[in-house]
């Protein structure tokens, strides 16, 4: 798996328009925080007992072939790295994972949006 920090990630968009972005977050985080422009959601897990995601893969393999670029992102690049190794493991060989997500790490004051991540690159997002 590739890390590609937030900028990295939205100008490998632009270079590969077959590439599929993947947000793995939860539905209510997708719809409700907002997601990257043109990210599909996938969750990685999901409420309301936040296991695993036993058809992750099999949904994926419905979006892309194992042979195109996936790019993942969630809230702070860790729920991603898990999600990437699944699409490994299962056969994909063209996976990237988003750096600090898109609200980031938090800061001193346990927020985010504050020092990383896609939104606060400025990098375009919508909210439903």
């Amino acid at each position: 798996m590739q890390h590609l920090s937030p900028k990295e990630a939205h100008a490998f968009l632009q270079q590969n328009p077959s590439a599929i972005f993947i947000d793995c977050r939860s539905e209510m985080e997708f719809l409700f925080v907002g997601h990257p422009t043109g990210a599909i959601m996938i969750p990685w897990n999901d409420g309301p007992d936040w296991d695993i995601n036993p058809h992750f893969v099999g949904h994926v393999k419905k979006a892309a072939s194992v042979d195109r670029p996936l790019l993942l992102i969630c809230r702070s690049g860790n729920r991603s790295l898990d999600a990437g190794a699944a699409l490994e493991k299962a056969g994909f060989t063209k996976v990237y994972n988003v750096l600090h997500g898109f609200e980031g790490e938090l800061n001193e004051q346990h927020r985010r949006n504050s020092q990383s991540g896609w939104r606060y690159e400025g990098l375009p997002w919508e909210q439903c």
